[in-house]
């Protein structure tokens, strides 16, 4: 009788590969703690400057590629945990000058900071920066008048009023410095027939460098419905003729005012 062949036993495999293991785990540590190596790692950068002032005309680098060297142990926590240690801070000291990141300062910075390898050199893809004086400028906002659109046979019989009538408009000085004075705001609703109270967004600054103080308004006016058609040479718009408040509406020949819910009107 043919006797069986033993299999082999998953104890032994078992050992094989916990030796194995261990014996690289012993290299790996045992090389960490000798050998001096060189690596690039990402570190964040922080630039100070006066942005009261002036503001940069493009994005600045949120972090720079420095080649650092050191204990093995030492680079391996830098380049697991990188982003998570201090901004590095880098002083533009005249920013209308700057045209470029200094190199030699930026990596003097480094090494004060961060003490446990040695910082090398700074790598980037590109050094350039730009900034200019930062501005801001008030713009009036009044209403298109003569596009909106009003169902037949109603008009407006009030002062247009929009809240806030100014917006603050920020940014670098060869922008803000070109924005008009006054921006005509396009009242969307169409076929208006009752007294109008909307918030409307402000869609003329949208230059990712501009900033607003507020880039809605609201708007409102009062609506009546005539009686009778107005004279060929009369305005389409009754308020043209009507001094006073805004929420005050005089009944006039030939005008009834719109039988509508009224809305309250926001003053400035």
């Amino acid at each position: 009788m043919a006797k069986a062949i033993p299999t082999p036993r998953p104890i032994r495999l078992t050992k094989i590969l916990v030796s194995m293991l261990a014996a690289a785990l012993f290299w790996m540590m045992n090389s960490l703690n000798r050998d001096y190596y060189s690596l690039n790692v990402e570190y964040p950068i922080r630039f100070i400057y006066d942005d009261s002032l002036y503001i940069p005309v493009s994005p600045l680098p949120q972090t720079i590629t420095v080649n650092v060297s050191g204990v093995g142990w030492e680079l391996l926590g830098h380049s697991l945990l990188p982003l998570q240690a201090k901004p590095v801070d880098y002083y533009v000291r005249n920013p209308l000058r700057a045209s470029a990141i200094n190199t030699s300062s930026l990596t003097a910075a480094f090494a004060d900071q961060i003490k446990d390898v040695r910082v090398n050199y700074v790598l980037a893809d590109t050094l350039e920066v730009a900034f200019d004086r930062r501005m801001i400028k008030s713009v009036r906002i009044i209403a298109d008048s003569a596009r909106i659109d009003m169902a037949p046979q109603f008009v407006i019989t009030s002062v247009i009023n929009i809240t806030p009538s100014h917006i603050q408009v920020g940014g670098p000085e060869r922008l803000v410095s070109g924005l008009p004075d006054t921006v005509r705001l396009q009242i969307p609703r169409k076929r208006i027939s009752d007294n109008y109270d909307e918030e409307i967004p402000i869609l003329a600054f949208q230059h990712p460098q501009l900033r607003t103080s507020t880039n809605r308004v609201f708007v409102s006016f009062e609506v009546a419905e005539l009686l009778s058609p107005l004279p060929p040479t009369a305005p389409q718009t009754v308020s043209a003729a009507m001094p006073g408040p805004a929420n005050r509406t005089t009944e006039r020949p030939g005008v009834r005012t719109s039988r509508t819910r009224n809305r309250t009107n926001r003053s400035q």
